[in-house]
Formats: C-alpha cells, structure tokens, sequence
C-alpha cells in the first residue's frame, strides 16, 4: 500500500478504533481486489462483510459496536439498550447490537436489533469514538420500548447521579413521548436526591 495512501486510510480508521468500510476505503483511492490483497497480506482484517480493520491497531472494547455501527451506514446511531450499556448505567445486558437507522435504510441486517425513528442532531453524541444517542434520548428510547421499570429507574438515577444528564433534559425528552413515559421518568428522578 503506498504511504500516503495507508496515511490517509490511518486517518479515517484511527478515528473508529481502526476500522474502515469499503466505502471510506474506496474514498482515498483503495479498490476491492485492493482490499483482498491487503487481508491476505495481513495488513488488514475482514472483520464483517463492507467492514476492515488495520491490523496494527490493538483490540478495543466494543469492538462489535464500531462493527455493527460502520456495518449498518453511515447514518445509523448506536442506541437503546446498546447506548445504555456503552454509557454503563444498567445492569442490563443486550442479547443484540441496537442501531437507530433512518426509515429509508436497508433493515436486512442479521445479529442487530435496528429501530427506525427520526433522530435529531441534538439527540446524537459521540462516546468513546462511535456515534450514539445522548444519555436523554437513550433512557426515553429504553423506557418507550419496554424495558423493565425498575431498570429505567436505575439508568436515570445512575445518569442524573454521574451528571450525564440533567433533570430538565430527561423530562424535556419524556414529554416528547407523552403522559405515561413523564410520569415514569418524574418517578425515576423523584429518587434522585437534588445537587
């Protein structure tokens, strides 16, 4: 690979844990033969179908989500119960990757759970390199779809406590979504002594 080729695939790749898609590859001018020869070369990881990763970078921790997140578009979020247990405000574990994809994305994604809804810029953050919901927009999504009550009243305790979100932010959010989530979120937060 030439150097100014691999700096600038290094550039796009550092910033995501060390991987890349075909697409971001292909943007400085690396083709898919390319690629293969680079695998079999060991330079490069085929870690997911359209997703590579430089082999110098050392391991990461959630390495699945940079995966299913680059896998998925560039238009999809880590979210729901992924975002919660990324932002670690749950004993919860996810059996699947949550992705949030706009309407209009491919749903044929095996081994993640993707929601369609419509995110605003203000709802997305960046945590630990990869593009997720803020800690607001995770809870009301958590709560919204159902998740135990008793772990929604944990994730908000957990994230007013560590100050990852305020109490106006939360309720700002719950009332979005109407009567039934506020009055859980005013429960969760009714817990929660004030600073």
């Amino acid at each position: 690979m030439r150097l100014d080729t691999y700096e600038r695939l290094f550039q796009i790749a550092e910033a995501q844990a060390g991987y890349f898609t075909t697409a971001q590859a292909q943007t400085v001018g690396i083709t898919r033969p390319q690629l293969s020869r680079y695998v079999a070369a060991g330079q490069l990881e085929h870690s997911r179908h359209g997703v590579y990763r430089l082999t110098p970078f050392p391991r990461v921790p959630h390495e699945d989500l940079f995966i299913a997140w680059l896998a998925a578009g560039p238009d999809a979020v880590i979210s729901h119960d992924s975002a919660l247990a990324l932002y670690e405000l749950s004993d919860a574990l996810p059996a699947h990757v949550h992705l949030t994809v706009p309407r209009r994305a491919s749903r044929r994604r095996p081994g993640y759970r993707l929601h369609t809804s419509r995110i605003t810029p203000a709802e997305i953050t960046h945590y630990g390199g990869l593009q997720v919901t803020t800690v607001a927009r995770t809870i009301i999504d958590i709560a919204f779809d159902g998740l135990a009550d008793d772990l929604v009243l944990q994730a908000v305790q957990e994230a007013v406590a560590r100050r990852l979100v305020t109490r106006e932010q939360l309720l700002a959010a719950a009332m979005q979504r109407g009567p039934a989530l506020t009055r859980l979120i005013e429960r969760a937060l009714a817990g929660v002594p004030e600073p």
